[in-house]
This record gives C-alpha cells, sequence and structure tokens, in this order.
C-alpha cells in the first residue's frame, strides 16, 4: 500500500483491516508497528515503524515547494532550530499542540510564537508551518490522543532509527510505489509524492519499460503480474490507497465513475465501489449503534454473483467495525467527506 491515508482516522483503520484476514479496527488500533505520521503529500498516514528510516530520507530529499508568504518564511537556520526544538520538546513527553508550542517558542524565540500563518479561525504561530518537516526529518509523529486532545511525540521514543540516504530511499520507494500502483510514468509518481516530474524523472532511467493505454510506462524491477484478472467485489473506505495512488484515472474511473467517485481527478473524496477492480460506484455509512446502515450507488448494473459478492463485503466491513450491517441499493445523497 506505500501507507494508509489516515486524515480521517477511521478511515484509514479501515483501509489497513480490510487487507489482513479477520483484521478489524481494534486489531490495527492495537498493533505495535503502526505510527501516525506524516506522508507523502504532507497529508497524515498511517506508515509501518519499520519503514521510518525509508519515509524520512526520502522525504526530506524532496526539493521544497513554494516560498510562504514573506511574513510567514523562516531563514534556514530558524527552521533548523525549530526542527530540533520539536525534537528535544518530544524526546520525553507527550505534547499537545498548545503545549508543544509553548516548548518550541521558549526553546527558539519570540519569533517563533508570531501569529503570521492562516489558519481557519484566525492564525498559528510561525513555527507551525515546520511541523511536516520535522515529521520528515524523523523528530515528530502522532502520540495517543489525551481525551479529544491529539498530541505529538517522537518516533526514536517507539524505535530508535537513522534516515535513509536520499537518493537510495527515492530509490526504494520507487520500486514499492510502481510494485503497488504500477505500471506508472513519472508524472504519476510525481503527483503522488507532490514534487515534479523533472526531479523524479532520473529514477526511472533503469526500469523496465511498456505500453499502457498508448503511452509509455514504467514498471518495477523483477514485476510479475499475475495472469488472471482482478475479479470480485470490494468497497473501499475515504481516501483508500488503491484509488488515490492508481493512474491513469480515467482506467480506474471508467464514464460516469470519473465525475461521480472524483473531484476533476482528485480522488479519495468518496468511499468506492469497485467491480473487477474498477470504480463501479460510490457508498455512503452511517452508524446508529450497534447498527451499520450502507448505501451503495452502483453505477452499472450487478448480476447475481456480483450481487452475493456485495453482499459478503458489507458483512466485512460490517466485521471491521463491530457492527450489524443494514444495505441499501439507492443513491447517495450526501457529498463529499460526508
Amino acid at each position: 500500500m506505500c501507507g494508509a491515508h489516515a486524515q480521517v482516522l477511521s478511515a484509514g483503520e479501515v483501509s489497513v483491516a480490510l487487507r489482513l484476514d479477520s483484521g478489524t479496527r481494534e486489531t490495527v488500533q492495537q498493533a505495535d508497528g503502526l505510527v501516525k505520521t506524516f506522508g507523502p503529500r504532507g497529508t497524515v498516514h498511517l506508515l509501518p515503524v519499520d519503514d521510518l528510516p525509508l519515509w524520512t530520507g526520502a522525504l526530506s530529499a524532496l526539493p521544497p515547494g513554494p516560498k510562504p508568504p514573506e511574513q510567514m518564511r523562516m531563514s534556514p537556520q530558524q527552521l533548523a532550530e525549530v526542527i530540533a526544538a520539536i525534537g528535544d520538546a518530544l524526546t520525553d513527553d507527550d505534547l499537545t499542540i498548545d503545549e508543544l508550542s509553548d516548548e518550541v517558542i521558549r526553546r527558539t524565540g519570540s519569533w517563533a510564537g508570531d501569529l503570521v500563518m492562516p489558519a481557519f479561525q484566525g492564525n498559528w504561530p510561525r513555527w507551525r508551518q515546520a511541523i511536516s518537516v520535522a515529521a520528515n526529518a524523523g523528530v515528530l509523529c502522532y502520540g495517543p490522543n489525551r481525551g479529544r486532545n491529539a498530541t505529538y511525540s517522537n518516533p526514536h521514543r517507539i524505535k530508535p532509527f537513522d534516515p535513509l540516504p536520499g537518493e537510495e530511499a527515492l530509490t526504494e520507494l520507487l520500486h514499492r510505489y510502481l510494485y503497488a500502483y504500477g505500471p506508472a510514468t513519472p508524472q504519476y509518481f510525481a503527483r503522488w509524492l507532490k514534487t515534479t516530474p523533472a526531479f523524479v524523472k532520473p529514477y526511472f532511467d533503469d526500469l523496465p519499460q511498456g505500453k499502457l493505454d498508448g503511452q509509455t510506462v514504467w514498471y518495477a524491477p523483477h514485476d510479475d503480474f499475475p495472469d488472471d484478472r482482478a475479479d470480485g467485489v470490494r468497497l473501499l473506505p475515504y481516501f483508500d490507497a488503491y484509488g488515490v495512488g492508481s493512474y491513469p484515472r480515467e482506467l480506474l474511473f471508467p464514464g460516469k465513475a470519473f465525475t461521480r467517485a472524483t473531484a476533476r481527478g482528485q480522488a479519495g473524496n468518496y468511499p468506492l465501489l469497485l467491480v473487477d477492480g474498477i470504480v463501479a460506484g460510490v457508498w455512503h455509512q452511517r452508524k446508529s449503534g450497534r447498527k451499520l446502515h450502507l448505501t451503495v450507488e452502483v453505477l452499472t448494473p450487478l448480476n447475481r454473483l456480483r450481487r452475493a459478492q456485495l453482499d459478503a463485503e458489507v458483512d466485512r466491513l460490517a466485521e471491521i467495525l463491530g457492527c450489524a450491517p443494514s444495505l441499501t441499493l439507492g443513491e447517495v445523497a450526501v457529498g463529499p467527506h460526508a
């Protein structure tokens, strides 16, 4: 998977559980080998702890994005000070964002607390723009919630590690991406990582090539595709890695699915119904006590076999969530992220 998107943590837990025999959300929550941190595109992911050397090495090697507005900027020295302060503050304790802010400002200076970063209901202090950078540097991840409040921790408290050298890490990450989502192009990989095709293109130089939908694509080395086509029905939650990582979008989301299940080509906004690996609808869930009410909007008719497979998938999803299932076939009236 190359990680599970966990901005909506419950959806990330379902993504992982779906790929485990008899896995549930509780299985994922109790797993010692996962960490919630910032992954590709600066978004929150569940990643294997053992892969942190790979991820921190690769993400910290990406070229910086566009510069923030001048009033927000930190000098390279100030950014380094903030990252060091974050790592030191989290060495022994899990801290809420307000507690971490106090510690960072105390350890660096009042400039770190200047309210210059536009946020939802006002401005955040300057240092907060460095949170994902600190995660990429390997000194910040999420800790256990404290009531309703999220906390941050230092991943070295889980397992000490050193980031891999950037070129080695990016090469390995590309091979894993191609194994999970390939064949692909430099443009697809760059979009997935949120960087430029020109930066990642050299990493494709020695990889095997082929043709897909009329364009040149690259494969993972020693990749061995099965002869059988994908088969079956799947229900994938918001931002599941399969929909987010797979290209070309027009092949995965054919016809009506492109407009119904993406936001102008951006995947993840709707939970997906897959039939034989291709998006064939969207769905929505509503929990009421121990009951799970699922509405599935099917874009192409299901035969008797596919309907039975859908029923089995609904039962599996209910098992993951610890609920009794109820299925309705019909229009999903709610919008994205509902």
